[in-house]
């Protein structure tokens, strides 16, 4: 009987991925975000809909909190460090103060036009604080949406670095419920302790867990993916028992991991982006079948009015004062305003109110189940006409896939890089062997509209192609000299 459960369960759970994958495909025609789909997709599935009972709070905040292991190993992962380097400070302002200023905005405004007490407004606040980084990226790239200036990195500091801060808020607020006596003073050094620890923790093991990426021989390619795996799940548990944040040592490691060189970085990389997605959708569905739709109603007009609250006013004011002291000009902190979507995350931490008993608990989480609703279908839904009636939307470059990969060995300085031969250029109808290139310099392919040539030493280069070239720092510097520079220049 047991193996029939078994079979049955994951049967249920297949069925529920495909149908979940092809509903996000027939969403995107139609402009509606895949998270939210998936969402749907859960609560159809649920006790409202087909039937499937599903009640385990602590088993959805478990895989809630691996989830959002995951999903910030991978942004960290992805995150250039050479790009976000000059924003990196303003991208702190937002992961903190703006959320404490959103927890009390939302706080100050549940408290007065809805007399909640102020530790259950507070602990409301806390929970939709942060934004979340698998809801924001998602959409953007299911948009194909390029922002100026320093938005994107921004937003990949920010939602990469508020998720710490929002569990702390949401912990400690926790805490001062169980124990009033303890004071709001006696909180302030557990954020420290948590912030230095996860930063620490985060550097140090980061750091450890490359040189046993660049060093450990492993017999088979795919164990290096199983090494990879381990070492996240060791770095945010090392630091969660040690007393740390783990989130957000997760995410210092993946930056220092994903912005270094070794041979198989390629691989990790894309088992980690599929690690995410698979974690993104199974986290989506999970707490969409946790909800039962029938019991949103009864809260429904609170829990629109805290949204719109949330979107419209505590946000934007949030934004603007963690950017107060940036020159960042108005329109691009406006969309940085309309891209704080809330996802899977404020749902998660919504299940620590239930786990610890508060009287409220079920109340609030339909609310905060609802806002997330809302935030994702209103402005993932309005993203790209926000970019474009505040004018920061830029076209993403296009990315050829060239039929052969290169793979550093972490000890070549040597990169493998796309060369436009420009109009006007030396390079323009040239042969390759007459253009002199530098001695360690290898011209590997050339994109001629899509069609890619074997080069040799007498193919002429023209206006327009793309050369892929293997070379040095110095080397690529001469090669963009003959192929981009203008003849003259």
């Amino acid at each position: 009987m047991g193996e029939v459960h078994a079979e049955v369960f994951l049967l249920a759970a297949g069925v529920l991925l495909l149908v979940s994958l092809v509903v996000s495909r027939l969403g995107g025609r139609l402009g509606l975000p895949g998270l939210l789909l998936f969402l749907g997709v859960g609560m159809v599935a649920g006790s409202d809909g087909i039937g499937i009972q599903f009640e385990n709070y602590r088993l959805a905040q478990t895989l809630g909190t691996v989830a959002l292991c995951f999903i910030l190993f991978q942004g960290g992962l992805t995150t250039n460090w050479e790009h976000t380097k000059p924003v990196v400070w303003r991208g702190l302002s937002l992961a903190t103060i703006t959320v404490l200023a959103t927890a009390g905005v939302m706080a100050a405004f549940v408290h007065v036009v809805f007399g909640w007490p102020w530790l259950l407004a507070w602990l409301l606040g806390a929970i939709v604080s942060s934004t979340d980084a698998s809801a924001v990226f998602s959409v953007l790239k299911e948009r194909a949406l390029g922002l100026k200036g320093d938005i994107a990195p921004l937003l990949e500091i920010e939602s990469g670095g508020n998720d710490p801060m929002a569990v702390f808020l949401t912990v400690g607020i926790l805490e001062l419920m169980a124990h009033p006596d303890l004071g709001l003073w006696g909180i302030v050094p557990l954020f420290f302790k948590q912030m230095l620890l996860g930063v620490l923790f985060g550097v140090v093991l980061g750091r450890g867990a490359l040189w046993a990426l660049r060093r450990w021989q492993l017999q088979f390619e795919g164990l290096y993916s199983v090494l990879s795996l381990a070492l996240a799940l060791t770095i945010f548990s090392a630091t969660a028992v040690a007393g740390g944040s783990g989130f957000l040592a997760i995410f210092v490691a993946g930056v220092i991991i994903g912005n270094a060189e070794f041979i198989h970085k390629r691989t990790i990389l894309s088992f980690h982006d599929g690690l995410a997605w698979i974690m993104q959708v199974v986290m989506f569905l999970t707490l969409g079948l946790l909800v039962n739709p029938h019991e949103l109603l009864p809260t429904a007009g609170l829990a629109l009015a805290c949204a719109l609250v949330l979107v419209f006013v505590a946000r934007p004011v949030s934004v603007h004062l963690g950017l107060l002291a940036s020159s960042m000009p108005l329109r691009e902190r406006n969309m940085v305003a309309w891209v704080g979507l809330r996802g899977a995350v404020p749902i998660v931490l919504a299940t620590f109110p239930l786990l610890a008993g508060v009287p409220e608990a079920h109340k609030l989480f339909n609310i905060v189940f609802f806002i997330v609703l809302t935030s994702v279908l209103l402005q993932g839904t309005t993203l790209t006409l926000a970019a474009r009636l505040l004018g920061v939307r830029e076209q993403l470059p296009a990315q050829t896939e060239y039929p052969i990969t290169y793979t550093p060995t972490g000890h070549s300085h040597n990169s493998m890089v796309e060369v436009a031969v420009r109009a006007g250029s030396q390079g323009e109808g040239q042969r390759i062997m007459d253009l002199k290139l530098p001695p360690e310099t290898l011209v590997i392919l050339v994109n001629r509209g899509g069609e890619f040539l074997i080069p040799k030493g007498p193919t002429e280069l023209l206006a327009g192609d793309k050369v892929l070239v293997l070379a040095g720092e110095e080397d690529l510097r001469g090669v963009r000299r003959k192929l981009e520079g203008v003849s003259g220049e």
